[in-house]
């Protein structure tokens, strides 16, 4: 049953007729038009579907989209600023060339996002911990762990 819901989402808020019980992955797939989370497993595992709510890396897939009303709904499409220049975390992940096919990049860098906002200096376990959110299925482990050094030593706010 459809249902007014007003999320936040890349600091818009939006009202929405939708089933509340809708994943959220769905709705800012279909109703944002935001294809940076990815449907991955659908269980709440592999972490494609990762966004940041309220600053903490979460999975979308099968949460229902009304537990997020008031919250602050981050996607790796708010990143990128006014001018279009990539966010330094994307910029990272650029330059070291971490992403094999591409599917789980915008999941590890909202993992990445999130510690890098809580610890700008990790150390590389903390950098593994991070990371272990998100399964990459081409192994490019060690190459996202390099991007987010990289991003870390940026004199950048995350």
């Amino acid at each position: 049953m459809a249902k007014s819901i007003q999320l936040d989402v890349n600091g818009k808020k939006q009202e929405l007729e939708v089933d509340e019980e809708e994943p959220l992955l769905y709705v800012l797939r279909e109703d944002f038009g935001l294809n940076g989370p990815k449907f991955g497993c659908g269980l709440h595992q592999c972490g494609a579907c990762m966004v940041l709510v309220d600053g903490k890396a979460t999975y979308t897939c099968i949460q229902p989209c009304r537990s997020f009303e008031g919250k602050k709904i981050e996607t790796i499409e708010g990143l990128i600023d006014n001018e279009e220049k990539l966010h330094p975390l994307q910029q990272a992940f650029y330059e070291d060339q971490a992403a094999q096919c591409g599917y789980c990049l915008n999941a590890m860098m909202m993992a990445a996002l999130e510690l890098l906002r809580n610890n700008p200096k990790p150390s590389d376990q903390d950098i593994r911990n991070s990371l272990d959110l998100v399964i990459c299925r081409c192994g490019t482990h060690s190459r996202f762990i390099k991007a987010v050094k990289r991003a870390a030593q940026s004199t950048s706010k995350f």
